[in-house]
Order: structure tokens, then C-alpha cells, then sequence
């Protein structure tokens, strides 16, 4: 049976998680853990997260985060698929890392993802790793305390439900993680996971469209669906070239500049698929993902390539908007 599609919206806040695959204690190697919190680290420049809170335990982890453009199963796909391979490389291990798929809900209401990010930073003391959530190094709760120099979190995002003063912020969420503590033992305690009901996750949410908040923040282009035929295409119209360039042989620095701005933006921002584009392109798959990857480092380095992909973006969103109206019309 297929799996079900995700639908993962631009500017959504998550729940992400996944647990290692038979209960493998890999995050017990206090060296693995920082591995992978590094990692994570980097993704998120990479991919421009905002990370609200976060727990490493031996055997899983906990995220709650804010997406950005780049599509959150292209940034699992590389979290999880980096660090897969070099932990198996490491210790000359065969086989998958990961249990399953990461897991991801999208949390609409603001007063439920503030008890998520309770929820998380307890999981240490819910495990019986730590009576105090202070005393815990690889999660988020000493970052919002203000005890760490270089924070995973985003403090001033993460604290922002619990008050509208950093000071009044930090002892809001102070307020409720002993407030879970203290309730922990009962059925309905905040040990437990948030729970919303199972339609109100996806119900009025369309893949592509803007997700506003109750803070009242909107976040997305409108990406109507595209075949890879018709996003080249569109691409190509923009950015006044033809797929004559795109799929020949020129191996010019402009030109493979310009393949990594499509793909880049295609794979990222569009869901355009990989191999299908490498098909439309007649171009090896292998070689069109070492455009991507290169195209997403360049993103984070280059301020104009940066540019280049958030111009391209709008230009795509206009154009294939403006057709789909013309069709509508018609």
C-alpha cells in the first residue's frame, strides 16, 4: 500500500521526530550526539530553520521547528541520510540507521506547540535520565535559561508565546515546565505528548499556499503544480535561456551557474523530483544531485546566488499563476 503524501507547508511549525532503527542507543556515545546536533546546526543555516526546541535521547530525537522555502523532506533527507552514512562509515556498519520515514505533525495552534516544546524538554526527565531538565546537555531547555554561548535554539522566536519581555518570556516557560513537573504523574500531565485532533492538522491547508499563524506571521509563495516539462520551460522563459543550454554540453561557469539556479530551485521549492528532472534534462541522476547540493551550499554562501533563487521563485510563482488563471478563464 502507498505510503500517504505529506503535506508539509512553507512556514509551518513541526513536530519532527524518529527513533533509531531495533532501539539502538546510538546518541548514548555523547560524541554521536554532538555529531549529529552539529549536523543539525548546519542544516538549519543551510536551510533557514527556525529551531524552537530540540532533545537528544540515546535511541531518538525531538524537534519542534519552523520551516522555511527549502521543503522540510529535503532537509530530513539530508539530516538523517548525512548522518546515516557516516555513522555506518564510522563504525563499519551495514544496514538502515533509522527505524522508518521521520515523523512530522504540523502543530497549528500556538498554545499546543508551546506545550510541544514543554513536552520535548522534558523527555529527559521522562526517561529517567535526569530529575532536573537543567541538568541535561543535549536538549534545548539550558539554551532557553540562557546557559549555553552558542545556542541551537532561536531564543528570541522560541520565547515569544511565554511573554513579551525576555525576562518575562523565560519565567512564563519556567512557569510551565514546573507546572508539567508537578503534573507529570497524572493521566492528563504535560509528561504526555500534545495532542490535536487528527483533521484539524491538515483542514484548510494547501500545499503551496501561505500558513499564517496566530501571531498573525505568513510565510510562502503560491507553487501551483508543475510537470518537469512545464517548470523548465517556465524556468528557462525567466531566466531568458532555452533547454538547449540547460541540457547540453557546455561546461561553462555561467552555464552550470544556471543549471544549479533550476534544479536548485525546482527540487527545493517546487517538488520537482530528481530523476524526473534529470530525464527532461537527459542528464544522469547522480549528476543532477551534485547540482542540487552544490546549488544549496552555494545558496548559503553566495549572497546573489541567494538572490538569484528567491527572484527565480517569485518569477515561477507569477508566471504559472498568471497561466492558471488564463485556463480558469478560458
Amino acid at each position: 500500500m502507498p505510503r500517504r503524501p505529506r503535506l508539509l507547508i512553507e512556514g509551518g511549525l513541526y513536530h519532527v521526530y524518529n527513533r533509531c532503527s531495533r532501539g539502538e542507543p546510538v546518541f548514548g556515545d555523547p560524541q554521536e550526539a554532538i555529531e549529529f546536533v552539529e549536523l543539525i546546526r548546519a542544516v538549519k543555516g543551510r536551510d533557514g530553520l527556525t529551531v524552537y526546541a530540540w532533545a537528544l535521547l540515546s535511541n531518538h530525537f525531538h524537534l519542534a521547528l519552523r520551516t522555511s522555502v527549502v521543503s522540510l523532506s529535503r532537509t530530513m533527507k539530508f539530516l538523517q541520510g548525512s548522518y546515516s552514512r557516516a555513522f555506518n562509515r564510522r563504525w563499519r556498519r551495514t544496514g538502515p540507521l533509522w527505524q522508518s520515514r521521520y515523523q512530522a505533525k504540523l502543530m497549528k495552534d500556538q498554545r499546543y506547540f508551546n506545550q510541544l516544546m514543554v513536552y520535548i524538554h522534558l523527555n529527559p526527565v521522562r526517561a529517567g535520565l535526569a530529575e532536573d531538565p537543567a541538568e541535561y546537555v543535549f536538549s534545548g531547555h539550558r539554551e532557553l535559561l540562557g546557559r549555553v554561548q552558542s545556542p541551537l535554539v532561536d531564543m528570541d522566536e522560541a520565547l515569544l508565546g511565554f511573554g513579551r519581555t525576555l525576562r518575562g518570556a523565560r519565567r512564563g516557560y519556567l512557569n510551565r515546565m514546573k507546572a508539567a513537573l508537578a503534573e507529570g504523574d497524572s493521566p492528563q500531565g504535560l509528561l504526555s505528548p500534545p495532542r490535536q485532533a487528527e483533521g484539524d492538522l491538515d483542514r484548510g491547508l494547501k500545499p503551496g499556499r501561505a500558513h499564517v499563524d496566530e501571531l498573525g506571521r505568513s510565510f510562502g509563495l503560491e507553487r501551483p503544480p508543475l510537470e518537469a516539462g512545464d517548470f523548465l520551460e517556465l524556468a528557462c522563459k525567466i531566466l531568458g535561456t532555452d533547454m538547449e543550454r540547460l541540457a547540453g554540453t557546455r561546461r561553462d561557469s555561467d552555464t552550470a551557474r544556471l543549471r544549479m539556479l533550476v534544479v536548485t530551485v525546482g527540487i527545493e521549492r517546487w517538488g520537482q523530483r530528481a530523476g524526473v528532472l534529470a530525464t527532461a534534462l537527459q542528464k544522469h541522476p547522480d549528476g543532477l544531485s551534485r547540482w542540487v547540493n552544490r546549488g544549496a551550499r552555494l545558496r548559503g554562501e553566495d549572497v546573489s546566488f541567494a538572490q538569484a533563487t528567491a527572484e527565480l521563485d517569485k518569477g515561477l510563482s507569477r508566471t504559472a499563476l498568471k497561466g492558471l488563471r488564463r485556463e480558469t478563464l478560458s
